[in-house]
């Protein structure tokens, strides 16, 4: 669930970024951008902090 979370908001972030680099006109401002990209870093971390208990827990039952 968060790998779809971090993937689906990195994607806003990267058309936002390629139609603002092509000379189109962006749908997001600078400090929505920002936080778009914010709250795909942090779903991002809580992902690798998830499988990393997970695997913790199978090293401790092995």
């Amino acid at each position: 669930m968060l790998r779809i979370i971090a993937i689906l908001l990195f994607l806003i972030f990267a058309s936002n970024v390629v139609l603002g680099s092509s000379g189109q006109a962006v749908f997001l401002g600078d400090v929505t951008e920002m936080l778009v990209l914010f709250a795909a870093v942090i779903a991002f971390v809580a992902m690798i902090l998830q499988k990393e208990a997970v695997q913790k827990e199978k090293n401790k039952s092995s």
